[in-house]
């Protein structure tokens, strides 16, 4: 059963890192809701696709091309989103990837700044060039995407879990630096999510040793991230902020 959040319709979503996986399921949900929601991404292509998928649910929609370590794209972008959809209700900065094992023995010092860079750099830029407009109006959610990379020892490299950690304290200390003005900031810490991406790089018997590592015993789907943004994004929870909700089958109780 969908859970519907009536304060939803109306507002104006954006999702960074939106073009696929949790990011591209995560804007279908919002439009669902009745809101209108822009997707930034780094390709045009899969952008459109989504923004296509959104109108044919009914919902005002923009997709943009913009790469989330970029200050100057990411302004571009919040200016296009307010001129086409109005002012922002909600941002889901869901920008980042590349949590794959690397040995820290052999990790570079080019492929530790881009981890970084996609993660934790990608975080703080998508907040400052959106972050005015919900000030200007004294309200608005912010999501971040962590993960339980970042919370507990795990088999992606060390840089991509040093910059989930960042998201993690970053979220915390944004969410107290504005409980006064009326933003509140949460994050989201997933498990192993079977997306496209997963699918790729990790073959059914890795996969089935994966989701036998989460106590629930499979991989999380991109909608039940989506669900944890929605609730989060809503007055549902409008006394929260400054949390992690960990959405990963139990996997960091054990």
């Amino acid at each position: 059963m969908r859970v519907q959040y009536p304060d939803l319709s109306g507002k104006v979503v954006v999702i960074a890192g939106g073009s696929r996986g949790i990011g591209a399921e995560t804007a279908r949900s919002f439009a669902r809701q009745g809101a209108a929601v822009a997707v930034l991404g780094r390709d045009g292509t899969a952008l459109a696709a989504v923004e296509g998928e959104l109108r044919e649910l009914g919902a005002k929609a923009l997709g943009l091309v913009a790469d989330c370590t970029d200050a100057a794209a990411l302004a571009r972008a919040a200016t296009r989103i307010e001129e086409g959809l109005g002012p922002v209700g909600v941002l889901a900065a869901f920008a980042g990837g590349d949590g794959y094992p690397v040995p820290t023995v052999r990790e570079t010092e080019e492929h530790w700044r881009a981890v970084l860079d996609a993660n934790l750099t990608a975080t703080f830029l998508t907040v400052q060039a959106f972050l005015p407009g919900l000030l200007e109006r004294g309200a608005g959610s912010v999501v971040t995407m962590a993960s339980t990379a970042g919370r507990l020892p795990s088999g992606s490299s060390a840089a991509y879990a040093a910059a989930k950690a960042g998201v993690l304290m970053y979220t915390r200390h944004l969410a107290l630096e504005l409980a006064g003005e009326g933003v509140r900031v949460n994050a989201i810490a997933p498990g192993a999510v079977r997306t496209e991406r997963t699918a790729a790089v990790m073959p059914p018997e890795v996969q089935a040793a994966v989701a036998a590592a989460h106590p629930l015993g499979r991989l999380g789907e991109p909608a039940d991230i989506a669900a944890a943004t929605l609730f989060l994004a809503s007055t549902a929870s409008s006394w929260i902020t400054g949390q992690t909700l960990d959405v990963s089958g139990g996997r960091v109780i054990v």
